[in-house]
This record gives C-alpha cells, structure tokens and sequence, in this order.
C-alpha cells in the first residue's frame, strides 16, 4: 500500500465557471485548496503538493515535468456557464487529455467538468460526460475523490459528497496552496463558499444537482477567511452560494443574523482585507420577503467594499418562456427587486462628505448595484421575448435604477438538466437575432447606465493594469465583475493605481491616474479630461509649471479638481 507521506501530488487548475463558482485568474475556485486540504488530512506532506494553474504550465513547458512524475496528478476544471476571460484562459478538451496522457501515475479528474464536456468552452452547446482518459473521474466531490484515493493507497474510491465537518478542515488545511498561485499575493482573490445547492429548478442549471440547499455555519467561513488572510490573501469574494439572502436559513427566507455573524465575522479576523464581493442573490428571496431582505442588504452593505454586484437570475422576461423553464421570478417582481437593492445599497461611500482639508471626497462606486442575468436559447424562447428582455431593461434605466452589469449569455445543455431533452438547437436557430439583440442591449442601455454608476470623476482605487492594446493599457479593479479601465498611453504592467473615470464605452471605461499632475501629464491624458480638449490641454503644457489648479485658467464649468493636482514644479516639462 502507497504510503501517503511518500506521495508526490501535482494539482493542475483548468479552472471553473459555474452558475455559484468562479475560479478563472484573478480568481482562484475553492477546488484547488479544498483539494490540497484533503490531501494533508490524508497525510500527505505539504511540501510534497504541488499546484499549478493550465496557464502556467502553458507559459512555462518545462512545469509539465511536474505532471508527469507526480504519483498522484489531480486535474480540477470544468466550465457550466462560460464567458470571456481576460485573466487566464480555461483549459480546453484536448489539453485535458493532454493530461491524462502525460500523467506518469494516477490521474484524477474532478469539478464542474463532472456534468459534461463540449467541444469548446462556449455558449450554445450540448455536452456530454467524458472521461477524457483519466485513471479515475470524480462524479462527487473531487476533495472526497482524493482523500479517499490517497486512503486507499491508490486503489479507488467510492463516490461521495463530502460533509461540513471536512470541509472545515479543508478549507483551513488547503489555504496554503494559494501561495503557489502565479497570481499570489497582490492579484488574487478567493471565492468562499456558504452554500451548495438551491431550492429552486430552472431548466438549464446545474446547481440544483447538488441538492437543496445546504449551509456552512458562520464560523467555518471566517475560519477559513482567517487561513487565507495568514497566506496573504486580502481580497474575497462570497461568490460560492446560489442565493446570499438566504444563508443560514431555510434555503429560501432572509436570516440576517446569520449575514451579521458572517460578515462582521470576516471582517474581524481580516480587518485589513482590501475586497469584499458577493456574487448571487435570488430576487425572489426580496419581494417575498421585503423587510428581512432590507436588512440582510443593509447588512451586507455596511461590511462589503464599494462597486459589489448580486447577480440577479431573471434570465428571461417573457412569461412563456418562465413557464415553461420553471423560472422562479417575474419581470415585475425582478424590478421590484432591483428597485429594493437601489434604495437600500446603492449609496456611495462618502457622498456628501469633505476631507480633513475641506475639500469634497472624491465619488466612489456604489455599495451594492444588482446585476441582470439573462439566457437565451432556453426552452420556448421567440421574437418576443428579445423584445420583452429589452422592456424590462429599458424601464430600469428610464425609472432610474442602477445596474451595475447585464450578463446576456446563451444556454449550454447538460445532462440531468432539464435543457439536456431541448439541446442546444434553440440557441443555435436565433443565432442572427441573438448578435443583434445583444449590440441593441450595448448600445441603448450598457452605455447609458454605465455613466450613471460611474460618473466622470468616479475614482477606482487600485486597478492593476493588465494588457496594453493600440497605445491604452488597460486594467481592472479586484471584485466581482469588475470594470475594466483603458488608461491612455502604456504603462508598466503589474502595478497598481488609482484612476479617475473620464469617458464610457459599452461595458468599459476611460480614465486616468488619480489625482492627474497637471506639471506632469501627457496630452493624451489631459485631453482625455471632460471638456478639455485639445487647445485647452496644449495650453496647460505650454504654461506649466502651476502653483494651483486656478493658476491654469481653465473655465470654472470644467471641475479639474475632480481629476487632477498639481505637482511640486521641479516635475514639470
């Protein structure tokens, strides 16, 4: 029998993308440090786990070494509600097999890539379950997969969910492999988990295949909060949930306490922690349950940082298709909801308030917006219901409610689903309507509303810039669905600054660094600002350097104090 102290172990992140997990770069999915967790309590050593992302081992070939002399390879990936990526790119099929192809021992094969594999990590498939040509597949947990496997000297398992008290272990043993991310310490940020399962039964999601719901207590999240905080993790994210309003309950009703224990609980053992998001949050739960869910929002909203989202599943506005998909929620009960998150969470923080030398705070993102989900391809869809979806949306906006992102995406089709007997046709018939829908959706309300969250001068700390493209670098704050910021001119990838928004696009903004030295900054950014433009910007170049913001002359309609300072000026041109 293999004797777990002797056993080399190399875990391999494909990452995942599921309706209440995330776990593509800057994230980093509960999988991989679960994973590592059960393996230490199955007396594997530390030091002989070894952790690598799919883009990794892309980056830098000679890390395959690792997969192939491991005795035990662990691939964790699977992507149930695709997107774009721009920090790391999920593995495909053939490079899974790769995997299990190069694996000098056992392989195991575990996560979300349990429920099917496609073609490609896309919309409008249809999937099936694959081996992929591993030695084993999880069809249960992948963390009870391993333990179990390490136990059995290789042999086999049983497949099994794992309980909460295994979980708590896990999740505290296995923060340490978060350190061997590329991502780690400044660029990551953990997805925690409250809750497997839900209540409800929508046609096309898998998240009901785990059950009804089920709850960590309080404490064995902020325990594990505490781990990963000692492993220098400062940003999180309560994104492993299908509904965060109903934590600690029924599965369905509002708890509050149970949110008060949670997230004053975070907050103390991380008090220097830098993100804290959620992600999804049933509507449903709000118009049922107004008052408690007023609470639970007003709870979430003193403990979080600014520019939070909670997803908001209403997937399709036409009724038919509600109907026939077992849609838990109404067009109108969904603006309700958005309309209860507005009031209760959409302040910003320190709106109205002057700093110690009087002068107004900069303007900040708001606390908490609701985000939309919307599917398509989903079972009754028609012409109408393109037409409805874009209704419900145009009323949020001309009522003038806040949204802080609209998620249109197109069904995948996975067997035990109910979408598995439809397939993927639907959404491949509307293709053309679907791409025209979409650009209407960007353009008539993405633009717009993006302005009303972050008007000009909105500030965003720490964006760290990731990519440059046609002269802008461009960057995203940490958080759940952050913005991304094209910042005129290229930059030194890897760094952290503030930035001031400027200008919007669809789903993108323009900004520049905040506060902008007018003694020191270049005309691409100086035109940038808000009715500046080219003349006025030479004309501060020309007469640098300043003493004074008013010392430039600009007109009084133009707020630069908004977005710039001025430097000391031995720093002029």
């Amino acid at each position: 029998m293999t004797d777990p102290e002797t056993l080399s172990v190399t875990i391999v992140d494909g990452y995942v993308d599921e309706p209440a997990h995330f776990g593509v770069p800057p994230y980093v999915s509960t999988y991989p440090r679960y994973t590592a967790g059960a393996l230490v309590d199955a007396g594997v050593p530390r030091e002989r786990i070894t952790y690598h992302t799919i883009d990794g081992l892309r980056d830098e070939p000679g890390r395959w070494q690792d997969v192939d002399e491991a005795d035990l390879m662990i691939y964790l990936g699977g992507m149930t509600v695709p997107g774009k990526y721009v920090g790391g790119t999920p593995a495909e099929p053939d490079e899974v097999r790769k995997l299990a192809w190069t694996a000098g021992g056992t392989s195991l094969m575990g996560g979300p890539v349990k429920f099917g594999v496609g073609d490609a990590n896309e919309g409008a498939t249809e999937t099936e379950r694959q081996d992929l040509d591993f030695d084993f597949v999880a069809k249960g947990d992948v963390e009870a997969a391993a333990y179990d496997l390490v136990e059995s000297g290789l042999e086999g398992f049983n497949d099994r969910m794992r309980d909460v008290p295994e979980v708590t272990r896990w999740a505290q043993q296995g923060a340490f492999v978060v350190e061997q991310h590329p991502n780690h310490p400044e660029y990551l940020i953990c997805e925690l988990e409250t809750s497997r399962g839900c209540a409800y039964r929508c046609s096309f999601c898998t998240e009901p295949l785990y059950g009804n719901p089920t709850f960590r207590p309080p404490e064995t999240v902020v325990g594990e909060v505490d781990a990963l905080s000692d492993h220098g993790v400062k940003h999180f994210r309560i994104g492993r949930q299908a509904d965060i309003l109903a934590y600690g309950g029924d599965g369905e009703a509002p708890n509050p306490e149970a949110l008060r224990e949670l997230y004053a609980g975070i907050r103390e053992v991380a008090p220097d922690l830098e993100t804290l998001h959620l992600d999804n949050l049933n509507p449903i739960t709000v118009v049922n349950w107004p008052e408690q869910a007023r609470e639970g929002i007003r709870i979430i909203a003193e403990h979080n940082t600014p520019g939070d989202t909670a997803a908001f599943g209403l997937e399709s506005a036409d009724p038919v298709v509600q109907e026939e998909n077992n849609l838990n929620v109404s067009a109108e009960e969904c603006f309700e909801a958005v309309r209860i998150v507005n009031e209760e969470a959409g302040w910003r923080p320190g709106e109205g308030e002057s700093d110690e030398n009087g002068a107004a705070k900069p303007t900040r993102l708001p606390k908490l917006l609701p985000g939309i989900n919307l599917l398509h391809g989903l079972k009754g869809e028609r012409e109408e219901t393109y037409e409805r979806n874009l209704e419900f949306l145009h009323r949020v906006y001309d009522e003038g409610y806040m949204l802080r992102r609209i998620n249109i995406r197109q069904v995948m089709a996975f067997a035990g689903t109910e979408m598995s007997e439809t397939g993927a046709q639907i959404a491949q018939d509307h293709k053309k309507l679907f791409k025209r829908y979409k650009r209407q959706v960007r353009e008539e309300i993405d633009n717009p509303m993006l302005e009303r969250v972050a008007p000009p001068g909105t500030v965003l700390p720490d964006v760290h810039l990731e990519y440059h493209q046609d002269g802008t670098t461009f960057g995203r704050q940490l958080g759940t669905y952050p913005l991304l910021v094209g910042i005129p001119g290229e930059r030194e990838l890897g760094r952290t600054i503030d930035v001031a928004v400027v200008n919007h696009g669809y789903r993108s903004v323009t900004g520049v660094p905040y506060p902008l030295d007018l003694n020191g900054a270049s005309m691409d950014e100086l035109t940038a600002i808000p009715g500046l433009g080219n003349r006025r910007a030479g004309d501060i170049v020309v007469n640098r350097p300043y003493e004074s913001l008013s010392d430039t002359g600009v007109d009084a309609e133009i707020d630069l104090s908004q977005f710039a300072t001025v430097g000391t000026p031995n720093r002029a041109d």
